[in-house]
């Protein structure tokens, strides 16, 4: 049980540092918070002119989740999972934040990435296909997240299908206004300059 607590609470933590705020202020762009979205994720940074903070910050923000697998994974199976689920609901929901974080989408392939690589590919091809299928980015990463727990049951690998079921219905959950956007046709297509505060 105390191997448990410990990857979780390791995941948490390290899940929870808002690296596209840190970047951004240490580059003196100002407080993510206050700009576009206020969303912490790569996608806002964008929107600061700053490709090369948005490119760090998508990878920063996937390594952490792969950093807390493969680290726990030194103990156990069980212990991996749990850091994966604990970096994710960092990330999501942040102490440092006052609980307001990212949607996941860069953490959540991070996991896969570090649980089962070949899954990571399926989520990338998905999110392809559908982001070009769609021209919407969000289409993408949603149709993606519920190609990940399909290819982990294929597979076999039952235990972390149901981590990636639970974390698909949370990324789902934080996308909430863009499922809104899409339903309605006012989702921001790719490519294309959106509301600042979409």
């Amino acid at each position: 049980m105390e191997e448990k607590i410990i990857s979780f609470v390791f995941g948490y933590l390290l899940g929870s540092i808002p690296f596209g705020i840190l970047l951004t202020k240490l580059a003196g762009t100002g407080d993510l918070r206050t700009i576009g979205s206020g969303n912490i994720g790569a996608t806002n940074v964008l929107r600061t002119g700053r490709k090369d903070l948005a490119v760090a910050t998508l990878l920063l923000d996937a390594f952490k989740g792969t950093v807390a697998v493969l680290i726990a994974a030194q103990f156990s199976r069980e212990a991996a999972i749990l850091a994966g689920l604990g970096s994710f609901i960092g990330h999501l929901h942040p102490v440092w934040l006052k609980f307001k974080g990212g949607k996941g989408v860069a953490t959540f392939l991070g996991l896969v990435l570090a649980l089962h690589w070949p899954s990571a590919l399926v989520f990338i091809g998905a999110w392809l296909a559908a982001a070009y299928l769609t021209r919407y980015s969000s289409a993408g990463a949603l149709v993606a997240s519920l190609a990940v727990p399909v290819s982990l049951m294929f597979f076999g690998l039952q235990d972390e299908a149901e981590l990636f079921v639970a974390l698909a219905v949370l990324l789902w959950f934080r996308h909430a206004d863009n499922i809104r956007r899409l339903l309605n046709g006012t989702e921001g297509k790719i490519g294309q300059k959106s509301d600042p505060k979409a």
